[in-house]
């Protein structure tokens, strides 16, 4: 079973909740506005590092 955590930032609802996979070493993010959280996408490992490195250099901010 996957734990998921949700960010202390989030206050509005609106955000993503991602969990560890044990049994792949794989990240799995969902939509915490989806009631049932039945849809998620999964990252492998080295995608996941990938991910946040975009994140941090600011390749997914809004213009």
């Amino acid at each position: 079973m996957i734990e998921f955590k949700i960010s202390s930032f989030c206050s509005a609802g609106g955000c993503v909740e991602v969990g560890h996979s044990p049994s792949d070493d794989a990240v799995v993010v969902r939509d915490s506005k989806d009631p049932l959280r039945s849809v998620s996408i999964t990252f492998g490992g080295q995608q996941w590092s990938t991910f946040l490195d975009g994140v941090r250099r600011g390749d997914f901010n809004a213009e």
